[in-house]
């Protein structure tokens, strides 16, 4: 049996045999070690597939044929017969990644080799502020599946990110009821009529840095989403946290100004308002607007309400002395926060992305520094810093991971199935 039907909703799994689902697990396994590990000769995949040579031989002569797999050329000879290397085709299923935050919604399709299908589209509506949110995004998504030319029926699934107090267990989200109250992986899987998952904005930026960017092989990476909100993505021990609901890394809510201003979350004092993007633009438009002196104004063409964070991290990188001041105190209030972090998780790297990562050296160095005057240098000095390569792309790539991790931990269910190796 084809092994598009471990991934077909209508497929009937209780009524395949013993036999054939032992078969298509193999077929599964196979697919996830050559997705995850890239190409592989027969003889690697033997062991950890546990089969034998002419067993693996013919399932891959199978996969071959149901066009899974692609037959590469041969590798360098040791000593016998030339080894034949084998990678998946990778236009046989796509993944849709779906990043949905405050501002707007970004929207791309990629193929088996993790590589964008087509062009990244954005839609601009603002989360909270749309009823029809749902019904534009279902409309908006298949007409960029009809224009990348992608047959729905191709696609494993939509890996889909969000902000707000997203609970891990029922699939709620506690922070936008215009979603609806029922679990948000079944809105979107009725809603899109394909399968999928949800992961909240910042996990899927950490999932995005351990898969595709400066966190790969690390065990213990803190990463920190730093926009119009703060978040932290948390890799530990190699594993993402969540917490017992859901709710781990509201890092932009530990109160940093015990008597300071009230935060969106109702509580008084939060870090993110001091050092988010929305702080940093809500003090440049008051100063300004009373006559500070700064390229910004004039990069908005004097209307202060134009003022956006990118528009100020461009006048630091110009040389703006009063938005060099922002972004470092900015970086001060995070430092501070990160010191505890340090203090009480000893990571081995943090990575500083989301928008204000685009200000690069000018809000790394000022936390450089901070952390060296709010840590204990001996924990201190384990613990890198960097400044993400992925930047924004992180949290769109990371819905990838949210797709496969998923699809690689579903197994047929079957009543009493003897899981023995075919030999």
């Amino acid at each position: 049996m084809d092994l598009s039907k471990l991934f077909d909703n209508n497929t009937d799994q209780a009524r395949i045999t013993n036999g054939t689902t032992r078969k298509l697990i193999l077929k599964k396994k196979i697919f996830s070690i050559l997705y995850l590990e890239s190409n592989k000769t027969i003889a690697d995949l033997c062991t950890p597939v546990n089969v034998s040579i002419p067993t693996m031989t013919r399932i891959m002569r199978e996969l071959i044929e149901e066009e899974w797999v692609e037959e590469l050329g041969t590798g360098d000879s040791r000593g016998g017969r030339k080894p034949v290397f084998y990678g998946l085709n990778p236009f046989i299923r796509y993944v849709i990644g779906i990043e949905i935050t405050r501002k707007y919604t970004r929207i791309n399709i990629f193929d088996l080799h993790n590589r964008p299908v087509g062009e990244m589209f954005q839609l601009d509506i603002e989360l909270d502020k749309a009823p029809d949110m749902l019904e534009v995004l279902r409309s908006q998504l298949d007409a960029f599946i009809i224009r990348n030319n992608i047959e729905k029926n191709k696609v494993l699934g939509a890996g889909i990110s969000i902000p707000g107090l997203l609970d891990k267990k029922s699939n709620i989200n506690y922070s936008y009821p215009n979603l609806g109250e029922k679990p948000l992986n079944i809105v979107f899987t009725e809603l899109l009529q394909i399968p999928s998952f949800i992961e909240h904005d910042t996990k899927a930026i950490a999932l995005g840095e351990a898969w595709f960017g400066l966190a790969r092989n690390k065990s213990n990476a803190l990463c920190l989403n730093v926009g119009s909100g703060i978040g932290l993505g948390m890799i530990i021990k190699g594993e993402l946290y969540h917490g017992v609901s859901g709710f781990s890394g509201e890092f932009g809510h530990i109160q940093m100004i015990p008597e300071g201003q009230l935060c969106d979350c109702g509580k008084i004092g939060c870090l993110e308002t001091v050092a988010s993007g929305s702080a940093i633009v809500a003090k440049a438009k008051q100063m300004i607007s009373e006559g500070t002196n700064s390229i910004i104004k004039k990069l908005v063409e004097g209307n202060t309400n134009a003022i956006r964070l990118p528009i100020i991290i461009k006048a630091a990188h110009q040389g703006d002395q009063f938005a060099i001041e922002l972004i470092e105190e900015s970086g001060d209030y995070l430092a501070r926060g990160l010191a505890v972090l340090i203090h009480l998780l000893n990571p081995e790297m943090i990575i500083i992305g989301g928008e204000l990562a685009n200000a690069e050296n000018l809000i790394a160095d000022p936390i450089q520094q901070k952390l060296n005057k709010y840590t204990i240098n001996r924990i201190r000095q384990d613990t890198d810093i960097y400044i993400s390569e992925l930047k924004e792309q992180a949290g769109l790539l990371g819905t990838i991971p949210v797709v496969m991790t998923n699809i690689f931990s579903q197994e047929p269910n079957i009543n009493n199935f003897n899981n023995t190796i075919i030999s």
